[in-house]
């Protein structure tokens, strides 16, 4: 690695500037990725690109003096040594800042650090929405797809011969893939099929946990490829008429979506709350979670809903409200992972239309988010 002392007569410091081509970051002697906790836990090593080069070239840029720097939950134990490494080859007056805010997603950003920092960084998901204060780094995986999409295409997609069309979706892990994936799929007969979805997604087949418009396309089946059931079960829930095929390159297995169990789960959760009088009606401030019409409407409709506004929605936080159910309108994902957890029923905002007795009970569908802020 090429570093050298320069002064920059401008502002009159001394900087040590890092001469390197893009993405060639020497990682060699950098931290590896530990997803444990993300829903993405490995069954083998996996070192992550935390692309240091570019984050140089945003300081230089923006001759920043104070970078933040936002980990999600299962690579937070990770932050200070990224923050050494880039201590190396900063200058010596930049300071950086670890974000201790829980951290789910792109649409779960530390506001108060972004506000007092110059560079604020993003580690481990994909832009929810393109934003010029903000570096992303995605974290790509580089585990090889192709031999669990292999086993895929042995085992459970339908041959081309009997129905070429499929649809092909991945998580942001994935997505440096995602042409080669498509490719590989078309060498073998398939016609796939992909979209972006709509503006939360910013990439072509992308999925997030709370949102699979992606999958909107002409194709009965359709491949998954990445770690964990939650997105292919949200996605098999979200489109009910097509076969979702889960190729699970993290841990080197094949299935398919099953949301029986999930939505028995979901229906117990209504049934429970159906004799509630007092509604908690959740609003989440965080800047990509809020869905304020969503929650308003139940208010003003409801005499006995009342408006709960908070940033972290956790079991322990709501125990001192005297509700008989909530009604999440913040991220899906509290309901669905967390839901059981909570000491009353929590419903999302169309289970509870079913517990009021607005709409029937098998109309539920998976909670989604398809805006931005």
């Amino acid at each position: 690695m090429n570093v050298t002392n320069v002064t920059d007569e401008t502002h009159g410091r001394t900087r040590r500037l890092t001469v390197l081509p893009h993405n060639s970051f020497d990682m060699s002697g950098s931290t590896e990725g530990d997803l444990t906790k993300t829903g993405m836990a490995l069954k083998h090593d996996r070192e992550w690109d935390y692309e240091l080069d570019r984050i140089l070239e945003a300081i230089e840029e923006r001759d920043a003096s104070k970078v933040g720097l936002q980990f999600p939950e299962g690579l937070k134990r990770r932050g200070p040594k990224v923050a050494d490494d880039l201590r190396e080859v900063a200058p010596d007056d930049v300071t950086f800042m670890l974000s201790g805010q829980p951290c789910y997603g792109a649409c779960d950003l530390d506001t108060y650090l972004m506000r007092r920092t110059d560079v604020f960084v993003h580690f481990g998901h994909t832009p929810m929405k393109e934003s010029d204060s903000i570096v992303y780094v995605p974290l790509f995986s580089n585990v090889d797809p192709f031999p669990i999409m292999e086993d895929a295409l042995e085992e459970e997609l339908t041959s081309p011969e009997e129905d070429p069309d499929v649809g092909l979706v991945t998580t942001a892990q994935h997505m440096n893939r995602f042409e080669e994936m498509t490719d590989w799929l078309e060498e073998r007969g398939y016609e796939v099929h992909t979209r972006r979805g709509d503006d939360r997604l910013t990439k072509e087949g992308q999925v997030l946990g709370c949102n699979y418009a992606s999958a909107d396309i002409d194709a009965e089946q359709v491949l998954y490829v990445g770690g964990g059931k939650f997105h292919p079960v949200g996605l098999a829930m979200e489109h009910p008429d097509k076969r979702v095929v889960i190729a699970d390159p993290v841990n080197n297995a094949v299935s398919v979506a099953e949301h029986d169990q999930f939505l028995k789960q979901r229906y117990a959760a209504v049934h429970k709350a159906m004799d509630a009088e007092k509604w908690g009606v959740i609003f989440c401030t965080k800047i990509g979670q809020g869905r304020w019409e969503t929650a308003q409407e139940i208010v003003d409709n409801n005499d006995n809903a009342y408006l709960i506004t908070m940033d972290e929605v956790t079991p322990d936080r709501l125990r001192n409200f005297d509700m008989d159910a909530f009604v999440n309108t913040g991220c899906p994902r509290i309901t669905t992972d967390d839901g059981p957890r909570f000491h009353k029923p929590m419903l999302t905002p169309g289970e509870y239309e079913a517990a009021i007795g607005e709409k029937p009970l098998d109309s539920i569908e998976f909670d989604t988010f398809h805006d931005t802020w």
